[in-house]
């Protein structure tokens, strides 16, 4: 395990110095034995060693809110197919509008939901979000999240004492352990569809403990199975595509039953629920610009690829 951390540590220290951004962490859970590892090269002046480093998760908020849920409560979506359309981007809603914090759930409220094709959606992710809590009568915040590790938390919940890295920028200033998502940051309040952050080690273990808890991967697996739509997003993860040739964000050498989701800001979490192994990368990717994807991507797909070919963490889990 010490010498695949070096090399693992060697493989994104060198990738680090093709990007426009200067945090990098990688994260590996063995969910069979529910243990996992971190590599993470922080190239920031002003990150001091003591501090525990948090990033803007961006749109893995969806699946580990949304999705989370109904992992822990799936027979409520069996119920209600207007709740398992908004979790599949399949409700009809637009991807994305400009909104105001005063009419935003009334705006949200106003779509038809009806079945579509696939468009993802945050309108869809914050609809659900309104039902959720109307039909439940709950503040999701507060009684559906439980599981979350205290090291994975929404944004207007951190404080001053830990690290944030630079995502950008916002009315000319930078913008460090604040929201990215524009949308989220007008509404100021918790929401679904981003706004959440965590360290490393805190989603690994947040992960793991709807693992523990829910069986994730057994769940996943099923939606799998029964996936005769051939559906992109199954209780409420993004799936791979590696059809035809095709290679994966995920990277080269993970399986057909592999889920996750990826985040603006150079976010992802890559679960192959066959070799129970996840992964998970966590950058500030939009530091200075966010137009250029081209070397992020390649990023992914090279850590992605490494992990899925060593035999030796895949088999003993």
């Amino acid at each position: 395990m010490i010498k695949l951390k070096e090399s693992l540590g060697r493989l994104i220290s060198g990738l680090l110095q093709d990007q426009n951004f200067d945090c990098l962490s990688v994260g590996v859970i063995k969910f069979k034995s529910h243990n996992y590892f971190c590599v993470e090269e922080i190239r920031d002046e002003n990150c001091e060693k003591d501090k525990k480093i948090y990033y803007d998760l961006a749109s893995l908020t969806k699946p580990l809110t949304l999705g989370s849920f109904y992992c822990q409560k799936p027979d409520l979506f069996k119920k209600n197919k207007q709740w398992e359309l908004l979790l599949n981007h399949k409700g009809g809603l637009p991807s994305w509008g400009r909104l105001d914090k005063k009419s935003w759930k009334r705006q949200i409220m106003s779509y038809m939901v009806e079945p579509s094709k696939t468009k993802y959606s945050d309108f869809s992710a914050l609809r659900l979000m309104l039902e959720i809590e109307k039909g439940l009568n709950v503040k999701f915040e507060n009684d559906l999240l439980d599981f979350w590790d205290e090291e994975t938390l929404f944004w207007k919940n951190l404080t001053q004492k830990n690290y944030y890295p630079r995502v950008g920028h916002r009315n000319g200033s930078s913008i460090r352990g604040v929201v990215h998502d524009d949308n989220a940051f007008v509404i100021d309040e918790f929401c679904t569809h981003a706004g959440m952050f965590s360290t490393m080690q805190g989603l690994c273990r947040t992960l793991i403990n709807l693992e523990k808890n829910f069986s994730l991967l057994e769940q996943m697996k099923e939606a799998f199975e029964e996936n005769q739509d051939d559906n992109r997003f199954l209780n409420g993860w993004d799936t791979v595509d590696i059809g035809n040739g095709k290679e994966s964000l995920a990277g080269k050498g993970c399986g057909p039953l592999t889920f996750g989701h990826l985040g603006f800001t150079g976010t992802s979490i890559w679960i192959d629920s066959k070799k129970s192994v996840g992964l998970i990368i966590l950058t500030n990717a939009t530091r200075d610009f966010w137009y250029e994807r081209g070397s992020l991507n390649h990023l992914r797909k090279e850590i992605g690829h490494f992990i899925w070919s060593h035999p030796t963490l895949l088999l003993n889990n």
